[in-house]
């Protein structure tokens, strides 16, 4: 790869990440009852089906670290909740669901941006917030069980999780998600004519 063509993904890379850190910090500030709507996903998807799975991965491991940092300062509140009953293992959990979001969106959108681009960002920006969302309640099931039940408040916590965790918060992020990524891809496209 010649010199100059690394220096452009480096500012791809560095453009992205900044972008993804500006609209997490955001969505802490937009909430759905008492869960924060992330905006986040739509940097993550783009950078996966432009550049691939490895800028995805990269971009989701940024959402990661600054969700974490939110968890530490206090910013995200059910994070904070999280992070002292488990430092590490919200850490790990945070990292892991950001970077899978990305790797995984890269992956779908790869063979099938070879027939279609926009087939290939649409099923990216379906895969990401599935891949984020399950893994934040399989986690929560798996390491943060005591938690989920004191959250669900004596209802029933599936039920908790179907409505609650997933529920309204998941949909309205997926369809964020893929209006906004498609409509940034098709302006993306148009800039790149002129």
């Amino acid at each position: 790869m010649k010199t100059n063509q690394k220096s452009v993904n480096v500012a791809v890379l560095g453009l992205f990440a900044a972008i993804t850190v500006v609209l997490q910090l955001l969505s802490y500030a937009i909430k759905i009852g008492t869960f924060n709507l992330s905006l986040v996903l739509i940097p993550i998807v783009l950078a996966a089906v432009l550049y691939g799975p490895r800028y995805g991965a990269i971009i989701g491991a940024v959402f990661g670290v600054v969700v974490t940092v939110a968890s530490i300062v206090g910013l995200d509140a059910g994070g904070q909740i999280l992070f002292q009953a488990s430092p590490a293992l919200t850490t790990l959990v945070c990292m892991v669901k950001g970077i899978l979001a990305g790797l995984f969106a890269g992956l779908i959108a790869k063979p099938i941006k070879k027939y279609n681009v926009y087939l290939s960002v649409i099923s990216a920006a379906i895969i990401a917030p599935i891949t984020n969302t399950g893994l934040f309640v399989i986690s929560m099931f798996a390491f943060f069980r005591e938690t989920l039940y004191i959250w669900a408040g004596g209802t029933d916590v599936v039920y908790y999780v179907i409505v609650g965790l997933i529920g309204v918060n998941f949909l309205i992020e997926l369809v964020i998600n893929l209006v906004l990524s498609t409509a940034v891809l098709r302006v993306t496209k148009a800039l790149q004519k002129l």
